[in-house]
């Protein structure tokens, strides 16, 4: 049978000889170790490799994790943290389930991330045979490594001939995709669909794994066992730094529709954000910010987009190129290694660097489509963490759109209000921004929602604004306290209190409360809690609830409404909980009138045309859930500040009264 030597298998061994013998036959029986022809001059240069710190921890947590049971793991690691490199010092450390078990199989959705990790094992283990199962390349089921495609894994029969009971480990990259059918089906063929003492180990690492972000994820991942933030790893000087500057776009996307995965619907998203003026603001905004960066990715919606875009940038003299999944692969790959070489400045691409790609040395991030993804977010902005020679730090332009209609921005990613600006703000910069307004509102107790704006200059100065309620309707009617929160998720979340939201929708009114947690709690970095409420049927207690039961923690407030949000989906009635359904545009019903009312005055009542349905369902849920009592609260706080006045304003008469002045004295 022929054995091939495909040309991007010779480029990843370079200086080296060929690094992998396979076959296109399926039934190929070649030798057992497909590297034997190099191995011995490549253990020869193979030099000891020394994990970073944090590696190591990882390795350990996994391994602790295993001896404690758990037989299905996450990783999430930032981009750029070497993800690759734990997985092949994974393979020796796990032991082996049984004495035939001495497998392992590494599972990736794209070619340059199976080729990654291809070239990553055979450098760490010249003397194991490794194989690749992807498109016309069969591995025999039987090497001590195998790197497949999900794609060609789960294509046809292929799949038949890896027997579980000689595997001892699965690796899964960019594991966000896991619960995706391919993968699923893979799951079940290893056993691995549920916790099994016989099965192998899984083992799945992402950079988007937000760790509340999608309840989903245990139908194959029991536990993640470590978390290193992209945030961490720029403080300890693993990855480049970052400046960011969100532009206020005047963009419109108020009226565009979500696809099927949650985020804008992309033909929708470009007619809005693809026009003249945008993409003139677009690289007006980097010309004036970064036009000194010698390397720019631009991230787009869709290939019309790229295409204005790029012109836009050519019309102003820059020497813009673009790639698409519809470039020709070789014209792909010079106009990327141009780029790598600082060849031109910018390079505008829809969706092809998103992930597993490496290009360090980019020096500008411009993020021209909105996104209701955290996950892609993070992706993009990955994309210009890496450290490069020379490379003081990457700079993140945001283009913000409309700031009420679920996106997520730089801001969101630090917990910060969305409709945050920022003007090229550092990395501590912007997370002493996000402390500072943490302890504000601890000392502003009295307002909802407290706005923060930059000033004109470009400083990090902000104006509080605190708002008072003359009644108990008026607190009810006040909506800013869901902007934050309607920014990050499509459902019908409510402002009930300080840093504490209900989202409605449940069975006998079952409903969920989102709150910041307990400070005296041991756990100190899950900042956030959410807790089911569940309602229980007439006559089956005294109390209409059951005892509160606590879903989820969480060290950030966008992964605590996202987890939120997944179980939501899963357990409650859309209809009930989505804010886009047709009902809430409708006109309040008698029942909601009749309950209002009772706290406006007999002179200001409300009439069916003045509130919508939905407006009024909200405002009835913040009744429920305490508005008397919080305005109850702030109505005592405002006599004890009007009665502080008043005695200030009476010492300082006194005091001046007591003064003696020159002068002629008043008869």
């Amino acid at each position: 049978m022929p054995r091939l030597y495909p040309s991007w298998i010779i480029s990843l061994t370079r200086p080296f000889k060929p690094q992998f013998i396979v076959s296109s036959s399926p039934n190929w029986k070649g030798p057992s170790n497909p590297v034997a022809a190099y191995a011995t001059e490549a253990s020869t240069r193979l030099q000891k490799f020394q994990l970073r710190n944090y590696q190591e921890e990882c390795i350990q947590s996994v391994l602790t994790s295993l001896k404690h049971g758990q037989k299905r793991l996450g990783i999430s690691l930032a981009t750029g943290a070497g993800k690759t490199v734990i997985f092949t010092q994974l393979i020796d450390r796990i032991s082996p389930s049984s004495k035939v078990a001495n497998q392992t199989l590494i599972l990736a959705h794209r070619r340059e991330l199976v080729e990654q990790a291809a070239r990553q094992c055979s450098n760490a283990y010249p003397n194991k045979s490794v194989e690749i199962e992807m498109g016309n390349m069969h591995a025999s089921g039987t090497a001590e490594i195998t790197i497949a495609s999900i794609q060609s894994f789960t294509s046809g029969d292929r799949i038949d001939k890896f027997d579980p009971r000689l595997f001892k480990l699965v690796l899964v990259d960019e594991a966000h995709h896991i619960v995706a059918p391919g993968y699923l089906r893979t799951l079940k063929h290893f056993g691995l669909d549920q916790k099994k003492d016989d099965s192998p180990t899984l083992v799945g690492v992402s950079a988007t794994f937000s760790r509340f972000d999608g309840l989903r994820l245990g139908a194959a991942i029991d536990e993640i066992v470590y978390h290193k933030d992209y945030v961490d790893m720029i403080g300890e000087k693993w990855l480049s730094d970052v400046i960011f500057t969100t532009v206020e776009s005047t963009a419109d996307i108020s009226r565009v529709k979500s696809g099927a995965n949650g985020d804008f619907q992309p033909g929708e998203l470009s007619r809005v954000v693809n026009t003249e003026q945008i993409n003139e603001i677009t690289v007006r905004s980097w010309l004036a910010k970064a036009a000194g960066r010698k390397s720019t990715l631009v991230f787009c919606v869709d290939l019309a987009h790229v295409s204005g875009l790029t012109r836009t940038f050519r019309q102003h003299g820059m020497d813009a190129q673009f790639v698409t999944g519809d470039t020709p692969k070789v014209e792909r790959s010079e106009r990327l290694e141009a780029f790598k070489h600082g060849e031109f400045p910018v390079l505008v691409n829809c969706g092809v660097f998103t992930e597993g790609t490496d290009i360090p040395n980019i020096d500008c991030i411009i993020l021209a489509r909105p996104t209701r993804s955290r996950n892609l977010l993070i992706q993009m902005i990955g994309r210009g963490m890496r450290l490069h020679p020379g490379k003081k730090n990457c700079h993140i332009i945001d283009m913000v759109s409309s700031l009420a209609t679920g996106i997520v921005n730089t801001p969101t990613l630090f917990g910060l209000d969305p409709s945050e600006l920022v003007k090229e703000a550092s990395v501590d910069a912007i997370q002493g921004l996000k402390d500072r307004k943490e302890a504000e509102k601890e000392r502003a107790k009295e307002t909802f929602s407290p706005a923060s704006n930059p000033s004109p200059a470009g400083g990090m100065s902000r104006n509080i604004t605190f708002v008072e309620y003359d009644s108990v309707f008026d607190l009810i009617a006040d909506t800013s306290g869901e902007q934050h929160i309607r920014s990050i998720s499509k459902n019908a979340w409510v402002q009930v209190g300080p840093s504490r939201y209900v989202l409605s929708g449940g069975p006998n009114g079952t409903y969920i409360r989102l709150e910041k947690s307990d400070a005296e709690e041991e756990d100190v970095e899950s900042k956030f809690s959410a807790w089911e409420i569940r309602g229980l049927p007439t006559g089956v207690s005294k109390s209409p609830f059951a005892a509160p039961r606590r879903m989820l923690k969480a060290t950030t407030f966008a992964d605590a409404v996202h987890g939120a949000d997944n179980y939501a989906s899963e357990h409650y009635p859309h209809v009930l909980i989505s804010r886009n359904v047709s009902w809430r545009r409708g006109p309040p019903t008698d029942g909601q009138l009749k309950f209002l009312n009772k706290l406006r005055a007999a002179n200001e009542q409300l009439e069916a045309t003045d509130i919508t349905k939905g407006k009024a369902t909200d405002m009835i849920t913040k009744v429920r859930h305490g508005a008397r009592g919080r305005f109850a609260t702030l109505e005592a706080d405002k006599r004890r500040k009007e009665r502080k006045a008043s005695m200030q304003e009476q010492e300082k008469a006194m005091k001046l009264r007591e003064q003696v002045s020159l002068g002629p004295l008043q008869a």
